[in-house]
């Protein structure tokens, strides 16, 4: 079967990054972007997890992942922590400044999800959406 669904995605994740930032930028919003958006994300979900944790929440290498939370422990966003059962272990935990963002955030993502679903009924965001999933559930399966 030939098909250009992995381009189509490809093209809404770069196209939908863009507006994302754009969004983030008409809000004023300049705390973090949206990569980093993603990450606080995760952990305004689950505060205090280990880098190995956070990376496989969001898709992101731990290299690439470290980088990020360099630049974003230097904007007050996140501290790192020793895990007091494991002192190998780097917990990520979430500052004040970077919890009061997360309203913010989910302002954003809401105007998100309109431009994703402009015109569509909710029927056919639930079949989208449901779609999507089995896709992401192929891939993963495909990864391990």
């Amino acid at each position: 079967m030939i098909s250009n669904a992995g381009f189509l995605i490809s093209q809404i994740k770069s196209v939908g990054g863009r507006v994302f930032e754009k969004l983030l930028s008409r809000e004023g919003i300049n705390e973090f972007n949206g990569a980093q958006g993603k990450i606080l994300y995760v952990l305004w979900q689950k505060d205090g997890i280990s880098i190995a944790e956070l990376s496989k929440s969001v898709g992101l290498a731990k290299t690439t992942l470290t980088s990020m939370l360099d630049r974003m422990e230097a904007s007050g966003l996140i501290v790192r922590t020793h895990s007091s059962k494991d002192r190998r272990e780097i917990l990520i935990f979430l500052t004040p400044k970077a919890r009061s963002l997360s309203s913010k955030y989910e302002e954003v993502s809401a105007r998100m999800t309109d431009v994703y679903f402009k015109g569509f009924e909710e029927d056919e965001v639930k079949e989208a959406e449901n779609f999507l999933n089995r896709i992401l559930e192929n891939v993963k399966e495909e990864l391990e």
